[in-house]
């Protein structure tokens, strides 16, 4: 009689740890996009331009991905306890500030403090999962986690639409303070070290480049809508993103301790199932910017209808999650990802071939589509790229992963947001432009849904050579 193989549990003490910690990455990614549906409103209320309010999103996720260069070394030098406390500090100080702001400035300050949460709740998570759980069950505890870094910047919208018809995009702030605080008080306790610290030091050069080259490129970017493609704000600004790059590259391959191990792209397969994750990444936060946006300044809905229109797609996607992360585990990555790539691409085509007449209701049902292709190919991607890498470099392999899927998510916010905000005409009413500018975003997302196929083609010939 065949006997079944019964998968290997996680330890209790290891769930509570991980559902701690994915509770508060949840959080602080929640916050990252809950503002969009906020917008129109702030505009208003501090003069300010579609292309600077974007910032409370841009600059967060530029925030993020800063910290996450950093994520490798802070992962040796201090313990998971440690990294728990600091990013649920970080949250509960920048949320505070964030409710009490009463100017532009001070809320932005508010953003990027609290921006700390996310930088360190997203690598820890995924370096605890990595830890503690047998690799028979990998695929599905990545999924899940998967799943925070999809559902949460696309539940966003609905959160914060719902805190600003119940009160004003300040409750968005408040209500998550004792949220969080409830979190830390969980999982202080169930946290544990699975390796030991060191004392290693930070490298203080290698860091300033890469915030130069990422800080610079987005601010270049930013500039296009105004100032336009061939001005020196945006070549100077990638010029700069370009040089200091390659200084990092230099000084890294001369020390000891790199803040992100460049080698590791020497793995073709990571490589480009990376590429592939970051435009995944750039496509979702940057159209959970702009659905919310359009169908409160073209539609003319209010933030309610403009956040909740999202949340069947979120819903639906969470409630899949978990199947998805099962077809990798019995099926491999192929069917997965290939399935997911290729309803995410019909999607993109539906927004761009409607881009200047969408209701409401065709966007919540291309939405739905939209979000499970991608989720489908995201987590999966994530997860098949992984396993090639060596055990020794899967820290710093996260480190990459999720600097760049944060990197990306700022440019989509930033890159779309200039898209809506770039057509001109005298004349035509500000939705008219709006929805114009629109359609060439979405066609910008298609056009990448159709360059992951190819990215994906050449990781799947690459394993197909190695088996």
């Amino acid at each position: 009689m065949q006997t079944t193989i019964q998968p290997e549990k996680v330890p209790r003490k290891n769930l509570i740890a991980i559902f701690a910690i994915a509770l508060m990455a949840f959080l602080g990614i929640l916050v990252e996009t809950s503002m969009n549906v906020a917008f129109p409103a702030l505009m208003k209320q501090m003069h300010v331009s579609l292309n600077t309010v974007q910032w409370i999103t841009t600059g967060y996720l530029l925030m993020v991905a800063l910290l996450m260069i950093t994520s490798a070394f802070l992962k040796q030098r201090f313990t998971n306890k440690q990294l728990f406390v600091a990013a649920a500090m970080a949250f509960i100080l920048g949320d505070l500030i964030c409710a009490l702001a009463t100017n532009f400035p001070i809320l932005l300050i508010g953003r990027l403090i609290q921006a700390g949460c996310a930088g360190l709740a997203i690598p820890l998570m995924f370096n605890i999962i990595v830890e503690s759980v047998p690799r028979s069950r990998l695929g599905f505890y990545m999924g899940m986690a998967g799943l925070i870094l999809m559902i949460a910047p696309a539940s966003g919208p609905t959160f914060g639409g719902l805190m600003v018809y119940l009160a004003n995009w300040r409750m968005i702030f408040w209500s998550t303070l004792p949220v969080e605080a409830l979190i830390l008080a969980l999982g202080v306790t169930a946290i544990k070290q699975f390796s030991a610290v060191k004392q290693v030091r930070f490298n203080w050069l290698q860091f300033i480049l890469l915030a130069v080259a990422f800080i610079s490129f987005t601010l270049g970017v930013n500039s296009v809508s105004s100032a336009g493609i061939l001005s020196w704000q945006f070549l100077g600004g990638v010029v700069l993103a370009v040089v200091a790059v390659l200084l990092y590259v230099q000084v890294s391959r001369r020390s000891e301790q790199q803040l992100l191990k460049l080698e590791i792209f020497k793995n073709p397969v990571f490589t480009y199932s990376f590429f592939a994750y970051v435009i995944l990444q750039f496509c979702n936060i940057g159209i959970n910017f702009a659905l919310p946006n359009y169908a409160q300044i073209v539609v003319g809905a209010t933030s309610l209808i403009g956040g909740l229109m999202l949340l069947p797609g979120s819903l639906i996607t969470a409630i899949l999650q978990p199947w998805f992360g099962h077809l990798l585990d019995e099926h491999g990555a192929r069917l997965p990802i290939l399935l997911g790539s290729s309803l995410f691409l019909m999607a993109a085509l539906i927004f761009t071939v409607f881009g200047q007449n969408l209701s409401i209701v065709l966007i919540s049902a291309m939405y739905i589509l939209f979000s499970i292709g991608r989720s489908m190919a995201f987590s999966n991607t994530l997860t098949n790229g992984l396993k090639e890498v060596d055990i020794s470099q899967r820290a710093d392999a996260n480190a990459i992963y999720n600097t760049g899927q944060q990197f990306a998510g700022s440019l989509g916010t930033t890159i779309l947001a200039a898209l809506m905000s770039s057509v001109k005409v005298s004349g035509m009413s500000y939705a008219h432009e709006t929805a114009i500018g629109s359609q060439l975003a979405f066609g910008l997302i298609f056009v990448l849904s159709i360059l992951n196929f190819g990215f994906y083609f050449i990781v799947f010939r690459y394993q197909k050579n190695d088996k």
